[in-house]
């Protein structure tokens, strides 16, 4: 679900700092995950628990092993924010120093190594389109997608400037099983879950 700008500014006249103050006040209060995105506040409903969470874990888990000890694949808070763009997103699992996770406040997302997203059977499309256009704005340089659904993912890479702003040049993609690379590593597919019922292809 997404909610115009309009809906959120709450007599202020920044419609941005009015989304990202909602999304922040419903954070606590309502499940699933807010992020505020050019269109609007996006409002995934994930499933608490189960092949989401497990799937983050796993990725987590597995890039940590082969990463050096001052990095870390983080699954917990804070949000990624580009103020300048409009645009706060929450990673599934974010490749960052240590370093650069220590600072009050949101995380600046050029100081990412790379996002990672488990496709939200209920929202799909805000991983597979509306990410793919909104990390490359906010410098993220490797955006990962592994999608439960469908067992399949992709690693896109290197930005290059396009009509329609910064895109990634570079699309990889994979089917669970397969080793997946993301940056320096290269981690396994294997005996990550899938969805129940899972619906058809992806874009």
């Amino acid at each position: 679900m997404t909610i115009a700008p309009d809906d959120a500014q709450q007599g202020t006249s920044h419609p941005y700092r009015a989304m990202r103050d909602f999304v922040q006040s419903m954070d606590d209060a309502l499940p699933g995950k807010f992020e505020v995105t050019k269109e609007g506040i996006v409002h995934d409903m994930m499933s608490p628990g189960g092949p989401h969470e497990v799937t983050a874990a796993h990725i987590s888990r597995r890039l940590e092993r082969m990463m050096p000890d001052e990095l870390l694949a983080h699954t917990g808070t804070p949000d990624v924010e580009d103020e300048p763009e409009g645009i706060m997103r929450h990673p599934d699992v974010m490749v960052i120093a240590w370093a650069d996770l220590n600072v009050q406040g949101s995380i600046d997302p050029r100081a990412l190594i790379a996002a990672i997203e488990v496709v939200s059977k209920s929202n799909p499309d805000n991983d597979w389109v509306t990410k793919t256009r909104d990390y490359p704005l906010m410098g993220v340089p490797i955006y990962g997608i592994f999608d439960p659904r469908t067992g399949t993912g992709a690693v896109l890479t290197d930005i290059h400037p396009t009509p329609d702003g910064p895109r990634y040049a570079t699309r990889k993609d994979f089917v669970y099983g397969e080793d997946v690379t993301i940056g320096d590593w290269t981690i396994s597919t294997d005996n990550l879950p899938r969805y129940e019922n899972g619906t058809g292809g992806h874009r």
